[in-house]
């Protein structure tokens, strides 16, 4: 009897890097080049294709037989590990037919040259790790305040991420939380020429140019003292619905 080869699809093994954030997803190139040089493919937990789902299927209709799954956050600001682990989970619960072995690492590589460290402690996924519900996600934070950070492409490129981890250090140091101000990274908001650009809801207040130093201001000033930042508000000129007449 011949022995399947060593290579035989059902026994190859992959190594997948995940992009934790919308941090990875506008720095693909950069992804791609480090999964190139650790022979590994790419995904994306969130806001960038292929999900991770979908990129899990395509190994596993490959008869992959073992994925090294890797959280890689270059960002400064990202989900925690655990999110990595639970997405990975439901697909494996999911799936239907050829099921791989799931290895997760236990920490997410925070750089290209922590990979190869990170791939050497992996938890087996098992399907009893937590859903994708709880019932401390069933309703709206009662947040005052929801600051949506442009990390679109030209945003991202004059320094988007060092005014994010401003706002969010400063927030932190006020004792500031989710439910008092909710941070949300967004795709393009538009007004790219005064990029970095930032948008304060429900006062409809828009900040371009905003820097590490104008990220305090806005915490300071605008969320703890309720006066928005002038000098760097952006004018903003609401579209009233159109009259509608019946007949």
């Amino acid at each position: 009897m011949t022995s399947p080869a060593p290579d035989a699809p059902a026994r190859r093994a992959a190594v997948l890097l995940v992009g934790m954030s919308i941090g990875e997803a506008v720095r693909r190139d950069e992804l791609l080049r480090t999964a190139a040089s650790h022979r590994a493919s790419i995904a994306f937990l969130q806001q960038a294709d292929p999900s991770l789902s979908a990129e899990l299927t395509r190994l596993a209709d490959a008869g992959t037989g073992t994925v090294v799954v890797i959280g890689v956050r270059l960002a400064g600001s990202g989900p925690a590990q655990s999110w990595l682990r639970r997405i990975a989970a439901h697909w494996w619960r999911e799936r239907a037919g050829h099921r791989p072995e799931l290895l997760v690492a236990t920490r997410l590589a925070d750089s290209p040259d922590a990979i190869a460290t990170v791939a050497a402690a992996t938890r087996a996924v098992t399907g009893e790790e937590p859903g994708l519900t709880s019932a401390a996600w069933e309703e709206v934070t009662g947040h005052r305040h929801q600051v949506l950070v442009c990390r679109g492409p030209r945003c991202t490129a004059v320094g988007a991420e060092e005014a994010l981890r401003a706002l969010v250090r400063e927030l932190t140091e006020r004792g500031l939380g989710d439910d008092d101000v909710l941070v949300t990274q967004t795709g393009c908001q538009f007004p790219c020429n005064q990029a970095p650009v930032a948008s304060v809801q429900p006062d409809d207040v828009w900040y371009g140019k905003v820097d590490p130093a104008v990220a305090g201001r806005i915490v300071t000033e605008h969320l703890a003292g309720g006066r928005p930042v002038e000098s760097h508000r952006l004018p903003r000129h609401r579209k009233e619905p159109a009259d509608h007449h019946d007949g």
